[in-house]
């Protein structure tokens, strides 16, 4: 064999498998993008339509709280048209009130004696096909008074739990074209918004020109026929070729595509291709002639140069050397080069995998605190809703009292108020659950019992075609616990169970001592009594079981449940310093165990006022009131002074510490445990424990975030009434005689 045939066998042998792995790497690294970039554009498309879905969705809440007028519940339609109009979002929307066969009943444009149309018949249309209950959003239709293109959102106005009227708002299509806009797309990239029939409603480039417009092509094939999301090549609407993202919003069923110029995709796949292709043929070439040329000269540099072609091919640097013959020489070089571009690929492949990694533990954290935000969302909107519910009762209430003559009528609107102070005081003990500890409302009561007291509460939660069986060990341990926050998370359990099996089935009422020793589970080492409810009904899947415990999270219909009870039956368990494990087959049933520590001792606690009876009278005391809101002040000292105390106050506990040193001597110290300043109610009580332990001390509370541990200190937990407060202060005189 020539040496010419052995030059360009030994230099194609090196440079052929070099470019041959260039080629792989570059394609791998486009593939590689090329997949990120669509997982990028099916996220930015899928992120588009939940933004557009929370527009929407904010529009169907301002409709649901119109909803909500009183003055729609009473028809009175004058009202309720000034407030529809207020709502509005601008001069260009309009709000229609319609009844159930989709006549307009109510138009914020047009008088309340005016003749009007009945509705478009797509959203009526789409009423029949989402159901009465639905909040619905209409595809794009030409609004004919005003003859532009326009959307509507229609909930439906309940009225003593039946379906009365529908509420709708329409408004221009542009609004949606500025919601695309925001998101900030590319300058070269499309962004559509397209209704369920593929019609455009909104688009980031000539909006104008094409919205009311139908896509075409493959993919408005793809659009009609449901997809959720999915990819498209083709061409846009002005002819450009493009690679179109598309996915669905899941609440208004509309689509966003995203469509992304083609050459734009392909263009590193090219440039690459094309770079590597000249440089394999430039060395080709050069490889030839350098053996052509040169033939004659010694094999010695030969061997040399293919050594060096071994210890790049085993990954080993290659070092440069003279070897006298320039086109040798270059050929060592360019081993010397490609053995620099192995050791850097590598090098930067370490640095796209670190660079990969911080990017997903950076996206980890994101999508946890996302789910914090959501969490957090689903708890304040149902506290917002209840309170105001509450608020509303008592402005309205208070408002009455004020005009009211009639002193029955006045009992009744008070009566009112205090059924509404109730309410929320039955809410704060719920969501008290999800906090830490609360002893105020502790009692460390036998086991046995107390479940025997709420048993009968369990059997009429049931229908006749569910039984309830309990089976109790014999020598349960007590357990200190708040005895309402037990009664409701058994209940809770018992009408989860009975939910769960629609057609009838036994519910198992189980409970047993438990040590709990190197436990697998998340119950701590210790001795336990485990109340189990198990059901035979249809289970939960998975997923549903991950989530059980968050609160405000239901499977149920609206009408049917809240999403706090077994997030009850969680925070009673913690609350108690014990926890919950569920363990649920479909098709099988579940189980509920709460695990609740063996109590050690016993806890005070105040006694719960039924009723507000008449003002306790004849305390002859002297009582120092440290209360930092000037309004719970105001409505307490009267009643203390009725009461015959002689009432010191304090505005803090700083103030009344300041006070005791100096040389106040009351019989009784009533505060509010959380103050301002360094001193609260709990290290006030404290100092008298230790400096004067001959004074009563009363403390009241709504929320406390540390344990009450200063022995015969009375808790009196917020809110109460007059009468219990004046039994605390009562009780804590007689046992400062005793």
């Amino acid at each position: 064999m020539r040496i010419q045939t052995r030059l360009l066998i030994l230099v194609y042998s090196v440079l052929v498998p070099a470019f041959a792995a260039g080629a792989i790497a570059v394609w791998l690294v486009y593939t590689e993008q090329k997949q990120a970039q669509e997982k990028g554009l099916q996220e930015a498309a899928r992120a588009t339509g939940l933004l557009v879905d929370k527009e929407l969705e904010r529009i169907a809440t301002m409709l649901n709280v119109l909803a909500a007028s009183p003055a729609l519940r009473s028809t009175d339609l004058t009202t309720f048209q000034r407030f529809a109009k207020d709502a509005a979002r601008d001069a260009e929307s309009v709000i229609v009130l319609s009844d159930l066969a989709g006549r307009q009943v109510l138009n914020t444009r047009a008088p309340l004696d005016a003749a009007l149309p009945k509705l478009n018949a797509d959203l009526l249309n789409l009423r029949r096909e989402s159901g009465e209950r639905a909040t619905i959003v209409s595809n794009l239709f030409r609004a004919r008074t005003i003859d532009r293109y326009d959307i509507a959102v229609q909930v439906p106005v309940v009225i003593d739990g039946v379906v009365r009227f529908y509420l709708a708002t329409g408004f221009p299509a542009n609004a949606m074209t500025q919601v695309l806009k925001a998101h900030g797309f590319p300058s070269n990239w499309i962004g559509s918004v397209v209704d369920r029939h593929a019609v455009i409603v909104a688009r980031t480039e000539a909006a104008e020109r094409y919205i009311g417009k139908a896509a075409t092509g493959s993919i408005a094939d793809k659009l009609r026929s449901g997809a959720p999301h999915g990819t498209n090549d083709g061409l846009s609407l002005d002819g450009r070729p493009v690679m179109a993202y598309f996915h669905r919003a899941p609440m208004s069923q509309w689509t966003v595509v995203i469509s992304v110029p083609a050459a734009e995709l392909r263009a590193p796949a090219v440039n690459a291709a094309v770079l590597l292709g000249g440089l394999v043929l430039i060395m080709l070439a050069a490889a030839f002639l350098a053996a052509r040329h040169y033939a004659h000269q010694t094999s010695a540099p030969i061997h040399a140069l293919q050594d060096d072609a071994v210890r790049l091919g085993r990954g080993e640097p290659v070092m440069r050397h003279a070897i006298a013959v320039v086109e040798l020489d270059a050929l060592n070089a360019a081993l010397v080069d490609a053995s620099r571009q192995q050791r850097d690929s590598k090098s930067e492949l370490e640095r796209r995998v670190a660079e990969a990694v911080h990017k997903a533990e950076y996206a980890q954290r994101a999508l946890l605190q996302a789910q914090k935000l959501e969490a957090l969302g689903r708890l304040t909107g149902g506290i917002a809703h209840d309170f105001n519910n509450v608020l509303q009762t008592l402005t309205m209430s208070m408002q009455l009292i004020r005009a009211e003559r009639d002193p029955e009528r006045l009992s009744e609107r008070i009566a009112v108020c205090e059924r509404a102070i109730a309410g929320a005081t039955n809410l704060i003990a719920q969501l008290r659950a999800f906090g830490r500890v609360h002893q105020i409302n502790l009692e460390t009561k036998p086991t046995a019992e107390a479940i025997e007291a709420v048993l009968p509460l369990l059997r009429n939660a049931v229908s006749a075609t569910v039984r309830v069986e309990s089976v109790l060990a014999d020598q349960l341990w007590p357990v200190t616990i708040d005895p309402v926050q037990f009664e409701m998370a058994l209940l809770n359990l018992v009408m989860n169970a009975r939910d769960a099996m629609p057609n009838g089935g036994t519910v198992a009422l189980h409970a047993v001592n438990e040590t709990v020793q190197a436990s697998a589970t998340p119950v701590a080492n210790g001795d336990y009594v485990r109340i189990s409810v198990a059901d035979t009904g249809i289970g939960m899947p998975p997923e549903v079981l991950h989530r059980a415990l968050e609160p405000f999270f239901t499977t149920k219909p609206v009408d049917r449940g809240t999403g706090l009870g077994l997030a009850q039956v969680y925070g009673f368990a913690t609350q108690s310093g014990g926890t919950v494990i569920l363990d649920s087959v479909v098709g099988v049933g579940t189980s509920v165990a709460i695990y609740l520590p063996r109590a050690q001792q016993s806890v005070f606690v105040a006694p719960a006022a039924k009723a507000v009876p008449a003002v306790h009278a004849g305390i002859a005391a002297k009582v120092l009131f440290v209360e930092d809101d000037g309004l719970v002040r105001a409505s307490v000292i009267p009643v203390l002074v009725e009461a015959g105390c002689t009432v010191m106050t304090a505005e803090n506990g700083d103030e009344a510490l300041v006070q005791l040193q100096h040389g106040a001597s009351p019989d009784i110290v009533f505060s509010d445990i959380v103050m301002p300043g360094a001193t609260n109610g709990i290290a006030l009580a404290r100092w008298l424990h230790a400096h004067a332990p001959g004074i009563g001390v009363v403390l009241a509370t709504g929320y406390a975030g540390e344990a009450v541990d200063v022995p015969g200190v009375r808790l009196l937990p917020k809110p109460y009434s007059a009468a219990t407060m004046l039994q605390a202060l009562a009780d804590a005189a007689s046992a400062r005689v005793a």
